[in-house]
């Protein structure tokens, strides 16, 4: 039987089609995307929810003329494969040809590269502003959702568009989700709306001043069509609100909204992971609950705190509920989770902040002035950090130069689960200092050695190995590099080399580096995490003045899309055998 998706390539294709039509290709295309989520993984729910919904606007808008910006873009999934690129969708050997996210070098229907949340709305407001001046007449849409409100980019962007006076239609995507439940008072109105099919008296929208629609059932095919075919071409801002089933069409996705917000590959039939797990592997997740929750037993001042993503500190939602007084989550807003922090911090509270390195990015000045320049000691953990093979929108490579020049701030780098645990306890009980622990992976490993268990006393580094002629400094996750470059040295040129833990990312032991000057050559540097503005560069001012030559590895400053974690290794010379050749090359 002929399938209506086969003879659609991009959305002019659809434009003939009958509203019949349209929903057997909603019905394709959510077949298709099932079968391809559980060969790949992805954003399982985000998409499914939103097939109606981008099949309904390209069916109505004329993109790329007209241009949509998808927030946090993953939910794309739908519009990529309408957009030229079906066979990233449809034939396995072309899977991995498209990101997660849009991206304008795949195709001109994605307007901008976008991986994190609350963006899209200020985006918009850019090019409706550009439009304008211009004097061109296309439409401007920006899709919001899966919590993206609660950030306070949305909310500035919803200011500014709401007083426009031209064509900016924002279609508000509500699932009543984020990755997890949703929090914080916004959400309250969006039910409140909900369930009073849009004539509750309290209307965030309309106070701000737009006109507002909504489409209870934003399933429904010809519902959308109907009021997105009412708000184009409209001449001032104006509100969609459309709601609809996170997983839509996938009961076990439907079932467990939070759990299928993003999945590994799957069976079909059982929903079961296809990847190999080792559920008896310590991960730092767990291993940060299980320490949190005691210590919040203990002490009633501990507070555990989380943007939008609660499992990164291993919190599901049984233990969610078991310490709710002791657990916020603010919504998708790290800035505010940050100056949060510092408020509980300076009046007395624990609080204990986990997100991940690409996020902290978003908080550089609630870092710097909410929380170092009021020197609160808050602890932040901050987790899936270092070189990925990530999306080059959810990096994790940046935060070292970022969080370590701050004044004020204490950044560690553990290298096991007990150095990691000891700081975390050090940071909990200390109250001179806000701490940033830079959580060393994703699986718990350990290390024989002594660990401290006072950091009192900054940038003091620990002295492994005591050699000659070479000194490494393994930074961090890359001191484990730092032992296997030791025994490579050892054994390829007979270099007993001096193996150094530095603990502190923030600064430099003068007492150590200065000792080096006595019997070494070359002092190199590991760092997982990029280069400029790093670790390394902070040795090698030290030694700028001196005989010591430095070598620094790590990544380059560059942003990389799912490129294999073995490709950048070798690009960066991060190989315990090539770095060992540039050792012997210096030398």
């Amino acid at each position: 039987m002929s399938r209506i998706l086969d003879e659609i390539n991009f959305p002019s294709d659809m434009k003939s089609l009958s509203n019949e039509e349209l929903l057997k290709l909603c019905t394709e295309i959510r077949e298709q995307m099932i079968i391809r989520l559980s060969n790949t993984g992805g954003h399982v729910g985000s998409n499914l929810g939103v097939i109606e919904a981008t099949v309904a606007l390209h069916y109505v808008f004329n993109s790329p003329i007209d241009k949509i910006v998808f927030d946090v873009s993953h939910q794309s999934y739908t519009h990529k494969l309408l957009t030229g690129r079906k066979e990233a969708y449809m034939n396995p050997e072309k899977y991995s040809s498209v990101s997660g996210f849009t991206n304008p070098l795949e195709s001109e229907h994605d307007i901008f590269s976008i991986g994190h949340t609350s963006t899209s709305i200020s985006l918009a407001c850019g090019l409706a502003k550009a439009r304008d001046l211009k004097e061109e007449k296309n439409n401007i849409i920006a899709v919001v959702g899966d919590g993206a409100l609660s950030g306070g980019e949305a909310l500035e962007g919803l200011n500014n568009a709401s007083v426009l006076q031209s064509n900016i239609i924002i279609i508000i995507n509500d699932n009543d989700m984020s990755i997890a439940e949703n929090h914080g008072g916004l959400y309250q109105n969006l039910k409140a709306l909900r369930e009073s099919n849009g004539q509750s008296n309290c209307n965030l929208f309309k106070a701000l001043g737009f006109d507002y629609y909504l489409v209870r059932d934003g399933n429904n095919l010809e519902d959308l069509i109907e009021t997105f075919k009412k708000v184009k071409d409209i001449d001032h801002p104006v509100i969609v609100h459309m709601c609809t089933v996170k997983g839509k069409g996938y009961l076990l996705a439907e079932q467990n909204k939070e759990k299928w917000h993003f999945q590994g590959a799957f069976n079909l039939g059982t929903g079961n992971s296809l990847q190999v797990v080792n559920e008896t592997e310590e991960t730092y997740e767990n291993l940060t609950r299980d320490y949190l929750t005691q210590r919040m037993k203990e002490d009633k001042n501990v507070i555990a705190i989380t943007a939008g993503t609660p499992k990164v500190l291993g919190f599901d939602e049984k233990t969610r509920q078991e310490f709710k007084e002791q657990f916020v989550d603010v919504g998708i807003a790290e800035e505010h989770a940050v100056a949060f922090a510092s408020g509980i911090a300076k009046n007395g509270g624990k609080p204990v902040f986990g997100v991940s390195s690409s996020f902290i990015q978003r908080t550089y000045d609630q870092l710097s002035q909410d929380l170092a320049l009021n020197n609160s000691p808050a602890v932040i953990l901050v987790f899936f950090n270092g070189i990925t093979s990530e999306s080059q929108t959810h990096l994790g490579v940046f935060d070292i130069p970022l969080i370590s020049n701050i004044p004020n701030i204490v950044y560690l780098a553990p290298t096991c689960k007990e150095e990691y645990i000891s700081m975390l306890d050090w940071s909990l009980n200390q109250t001179n200092h806000p701490v940033v622990i830079r959580v060393p992976g994703i699986i718990a490993e350990t290390r024989n050695s002594k660990i401290l268990n006072d950091y009192d006393k900054l940038n003091k580094y620990e002295v492994v190995e005591k050699g000659n002629k070479v000194a490494i400094l393994g930074l961090g996750k890359f001191f484990k590099l730092g032992t296997k470059v030791k025994d490579l040295l050892k054994e390829k040129a007979n270099i007993k080399a001096t193996l150094i833990n530095p603990r502190y990312i923030t600064g430099i032991d003068n007492e150590v580096l200065e000792k080096l000057k006595e019997d070494h050559e070359l002092v190199i540097t590991l760092e997982d995490g990029v280069i400029d503005g790093g670790f390394g560069e902070k040795i090698a001012r030290f030694y700028s003045n001196s005989n010591i030559k430095v070598l620094n590895f790590g990544a380059k400053k560059e942003f990389v899309n799912n490129v294999k974690l073995e490709e950048l290794y070798e690009k960066y010379h991060l190989r315990e055998d090539m770095i060992v050749s540039d050792i012997l090359g210096i030398l």
